[in-house]
């Protein structure tokens, strides 16, 4: 795509970037016709080619509208576009910087504003959240549908957590609404790790991985987040732990994206790129090892929701499925399994209507095989998705660590 970038665009920290990405564009489509938004609302601006025009527009000095940031805001950064994209499109880095962009430009409502900046308080604190996470489980029978949704009717206690004792150690990030609405999912994640000669080593210090603030325009104090986590790793890097581990995917989609995010910075560029290429989602350290020796399965008739973060971003599409049926599991099939369920971070926030819609869209062709549970491997779908009151949703480490103990019990 031929672009002339404005002067002050050429200054960006990242304009360049957006110049040779827009000139990989050949505006060919091919991501339209993936595009959750676009087949939802059948606006070519609610599309990744539409978007991407509306980018190359606003970084060639083009007059900014509300409703260019609208467009923007509809979109879930599922990154499903670039999985379809021949020509091999970043499109989530572009979007990154129009974004930004456009935010300094276009002045948000007071309640957009209050919004934003009460998910960027609340969010990635996660011993705020819990506090208002119990709070509103005890005062769940008279909040209002919209917010007891995003509570989960159940929470499983999460186990004791077996003291490190193997040579072989990781890193585990533990998240910031994980320990609140599912703490049983790293735990789970420890004690199956345990069980294969992998200690999970604590690092206190690490917090949220900047995702929240970056996708909500804050974008430095996301990366603020990044470095205070590279820190807090770095003394169990240097010391040998062979992974950084994440169980939701989309904490570990971050993760990855550290060493370009950070890449100019002369402080922690290097240690940035270090950090992501030891960040694995869980799957990858399972996968290699001989799980088969904790014994199979009774069997379980599962769908799985593959999260947006793991198979587009991540491109580890069927490896959850490879090793639930690997353990015995009886796996449904899914129709358009690449599209998203709408959780997107904190998008089932800011855009209520079009999340519920995927929602729903997603649970019917999930429900379509009859599974007995849901499962899946990020927080944030587990929650939007188990918020219907359908079939249970939970993440895939806590099923097969339960089946794995009840089996062992019946032996």
């Amino acid at each position: 795509m031929q672009t002339n970038l404005s002067e002050s665009a050429k200054r960006l920290a990242r304009g360049e970037e957006a110049e040779s990405i827009l000139r990989t564009c050949v505006h060919c489509g091919f991501c339209t016709a993936t595009c959750p938004t676009y087949q939802l609302l059948g606006d070519e601006l609610d599309g990744p080619r539409g978007r991407i025009y509306l980018i190359k527009q606003v970084l060639e000095g083009e007059p900014v509208s509300a409703s260019t940031q609208l467009h923007l805001d509809r979109c879930l950064t599922c990154r499903n576009c670039e999985t379809t994209c021949p020509s091999g499109v970043k499109y989530h880095d572009l979007l990154d910087i129009g974004r930004a962009v456009v935010e300094q430009q276009v002045p948000r409502p007071l309640g957009q504003r209050l919004l934003r900046q009460g998910l960027r308080a609340v969010v990635p604190r996660p011993a705020l959240f819990k506090a208002l996470t119990r709070t509103g489980q005890a005062l769940r029978p008279v909040l209002p549908a919209a917010l007891k949704n995003k509570l989960p009717a159940r929470v499983a206690p999460a186990g004791e957590r077996p003291a490190p004792r193997h040579a072989r150690r990781i890193l585990l990030l533990e998240g910031c609404v994980q320990p609140a609405l599912s703490p049983n999912t790293n735990a789970a994640a420890a004690r199956l790790l345990d069980r294969l000669g992998i200690s999970v080593e604590a690092a206190p210090e690490a917090g949220c991985c900047g995702a929240v603030d970056y996708h909500l325009n804050a974008q430095e104090q996301g990366l603020q987040r990044a470095r205070r986590n590279i820190d807090a790793w770095w003394p169990a890097v240097e010391a040998g732990a062979e992974a950084i581990v994440q169980t939701a995917s989309g904490c570990g989609a971050f993760v990855r994206e550290y060493g370009h995010l950070l890449e100019k910075d002369p402080h922690y560029a290097a240690k940035a790129a270090r950090v992501s290429a030891l960040s694995r989602d869980l799957v990858e350290v399972l996968r290699d090892e001989p799980v088969e020796q904790l014994g199979l399965c009774a069997e379980q008739r599962l769908a799985f929701h593959c999260p947006c973060t793991l198979q587009h971003a991540l491109k580890l599409g069927g490896q959850v499925e490879s090793l639930l049926t690997r353990l015995g599991f009886t796996l449904t099939p899914v129709p358009d399994g690449h599209l998203c369920c709408g959780s997107a971070g904190t998008y089932s926030l800011t855009q209520p209507v079009l999340s519920t819609q995927l929602r729903d869209n997603r649970l019917n062709a999930l429900e379509s095989g009859k599974p007995q549970v849901i499962a899946t491997a990020n927080i944030g779908c587990q929650t939007h998705l188990d918020g219907a009151g359908r079939t249970p949703v939970r993440h895939w480490i806590e099923i097969v660590e339960a089946a794995l103990n009840q089996e062992n019990r019946h032996a």
